[in-house]
């Protein structure tokens, strides 16, 4: 269990941390971890973070963090691809951050942020602002679009179940499938989303702001692949009423294909 006081030690040692280490130029807190989102942490929050190093040192400075805190304490450290790393403390506390030169992540982007060591050029809150814009522009949905990819991944899950892929089908309708009907039923009752809403990953905290809708996904996916499929496609379907967009003559094709008539 992480509380309010070891949040905030490993906050501020991960500030010291890069503050010491040479190379290092920049630490942007995202998420729960950040000040503005401060009273959304409890005791499963982890630390996100950007932490920047100096141009061209990349390759030089990325395999060494032993300027993280409470060395003694890291249990794990793993890459997440070539600029992504994880470390896990003795009492469970995650850190999952993009370690890297400023100019590796100008496909970033960020919501809840605060960036609390930067350099004399602020190339750390530069690089937070274009993250910002990007997340702006990426938060719109188009739910006409996203209802026919719902169809789409149901359909190939369901066939790759009934063809024995078991698992491989299973990622299309309790995955894709879900991700793609909670981004439609956002765009179709924006009206419920407040600002627990996480503008980059729609999934996050759907349950607060439609506990009705993910309580009945939730109940759908403990089923077998093929009654969790069909659930999902009842779930979209009501929405169609009074919806001129729906897709309703995929719907009845797909539904014919599967036997769901």
């Amino acid at each position: 269990m992480t509380t309010p006081e070891r949040f905030e030690a490993l906050s501020n040692g991960l500030v010291d941390g890069v503050r010491e280490r040479d190379g290092l130029i920049g630490l942007v807190l995202l998420g729960s971890a950040s000040e503005q989102a401060r009273s959304r942490r409890d005791e499963w929050s982890d630390h996100d973070f950007f932490a920047l190093i100096e141009q061209g040192r990349g390759r030089e400075i990325r395999l060494d963090l032993s300027w993280l805190p409470d060395q003694e304490r890291i249990v794990l450290t793993a890459r997440e691809g070539e600029i992504g790393f994880v470390a896990v403390y003795d009492d469970g506390h995650v850190f999952e951050f993009a370690f890297s030169e400023a100019g590796e992540l100008d496909g970033a982007v960020a919501g809840d942020a605060s960036v609390v060591v930067d350099d004399e050029r602020g190339t750390t809150a530069a690089l937070i602002d274009g993250a910002r814009r990007r997340a702006a522009e990426l938060d719109r949905f188009d739910p006409a679009n996203d209802a026919r990819l719902v169809l789409v991944k149901l359909l190939i899950g369901v066939g790759r179940v009934r063809r024995g892929e078991r698992l491989n089908g299973g990622l299309f309708i309790r995955q894709w499938a879900v991700q793609l009907l909670v981004r439609t039923i956002r765009a179709r009752e924006s009206g419920r989303s407040t600002s627990l809403r996480d503008v980059i990953d729609p999934m996050r905290r759907f349950e607060q702001d439609y506990p009705d809708w993910a309580a009945e996904i939730a109940d759908a996916l403990s089923a077998p692949e093929e009654e969790a499929a069909r659930a999902l496609f009842e779930m979209l379907r009501r929405l169609e009423p009074g919806w001129l967009d729906f897709p309703s003559t995929a719907a009845d094709a797909v539904a014919a294909r599967l036997g769901w008539e």
